[in-house]
C-alpha cells in the first residue's frame, strides 16, 4: 500500500533521514520505534507531504506522490494525527471534528462518519459542545484521533498519540487504535511507550540517528535483546 523509497530528507542544510525505506501492508500496523530526534516525526511528515525528501520517493497504492501536495494526500486517505494534538483550542470539540472533514468525499459521510466517532469516544459526544482547549490531555487526544478519521484515512499516520497521557489513558488510547485497525484501517505508529506499539503493531523498524537499523515482526523485535536494553528497559518488566 504505502512504499517509502530510499529517500534522503534535510532541514536547510541539515540531515535528517539517509536512506530510509520500508513498506507498509494494506491493513497493517506498523510501528518506528527510535530515540529522540531519530527522525521519527520527519519520516511521517515525509509521508504526509509537509516535507519534501531531497533524494528517493513516496508511493501510495502505485502512483508516486513525491510531490503531491499534503491537501492532495489527504484526499487519497493519507492522514496524519499529529504530535501535540495541535487541535483549534478556542473552537468546539465539534468544530474541530468538522476540519477533519472538509474534503468533499469526506463530507458526503460525515453523519455516519460522526457516529462511529461518538462510539469510539463517547466523551467527545458529550463534550461536543466544548472548547476543545478545556478538555483534559486524554480528550484532546481522543478529539485528534477523532479528527484524524473524520477524513475517512485509508492510513492513518499517528504521532505520539501517548504523550504525556496517564497509564490508565494511554491504555485507553491503544485500546481505540487497535479498533481502527481491526476495522481494516491500515496504521503507521510513532510511540515512544515502546512496549504498548509493538503489542499492537504487526512489524516494526528501528531509526537510530536517520537510518533504518533494524526491521522486522513486532514480536521479534520485542524479544530482540538490541530493542530490549536500548528502549524497553525496565518499562518491558
Amino acid at each position: 500500500m504505502l512504499e517509502v523509497n530510499n529517500i534522503d530528507v534535510f532541514y536547510g542544510n541539515v540531515q535528517a533521514l539517509w536512506d530510509v525505506s520500508f513498506k507498509v501492508a494494506q491493513g497493517e500496523v506498523v510501528t518506528i520505534i527510535g530515540a529522540n530526534g531519530a527522525g521519527k516525526t520527519t519520516t511521517l511528515k515525509t509521508i504526509s507531504g509537509l516535507l519534501q525528501p531531497r533524494k528517493g520517493q513516496v508511493v501510495f497504492e502505485g502512483v508516486d506522490i513525491t510531490r503531491l501536495a499534503p491537501n492532495e494526500r489527504v484526499g487519497r486517505g493519507i492522514v496524519l494525527v499529529p504530535e501535540a494534538r495541535q487541535l483549534w483550542p478556542a473552537m468546539s470539540v465539534m468544530e474541530n471534528l468538522d476540519m477533519g472533514a472538509y474534503k468533499s468525499a469526506a463530507r458526503r459521510v460525515r453523519t455516519a462518519t460522526l457516529e462511529t466517532v461518538f462510539t469510539m469516544f463517547p466523551v467527545l459526544k458529550q463534550r461536543s459542545r466544548q472548547k476543545a482547549g478545556t478538555l483534559s490531555g486524554g480528550e484532546q487526544q481522543m478529539c485528534a484521533i477523532g479528527r484524524g478519521l473524520m477524513a475517512r484515512p485509508r492510513i492513518l499516520l499517528l504521532d505520539e498519540p501517548a504523550l504525556g497521557l496517564a497509564p490508565l489513558l494511554v491504555r485507553e488510547v491503544f485500546a481505540s487504535l487497535k479498533t481502527i485497525a481491526a476495522q481494516g484501517t491500515t496504521i503507521v505508529l510513532v510511540e515512544q511507550n515502546v512496549p504498548h506499539a509493538l503489542a499492537l503493531a504487526d512489524r516494526a523498524f528501528v531509526l537510530e540517528t536517520g537510518r533504518v537499523t533494524q526491521s522486522g515482526p513486532a514480536r521479534d523485535l520485542a524479544n530482540d535483546t538490541r530493542v530490549r536494553d536500548g528502549y524497553l528497559g525496565i518499562a518491558a518488566v
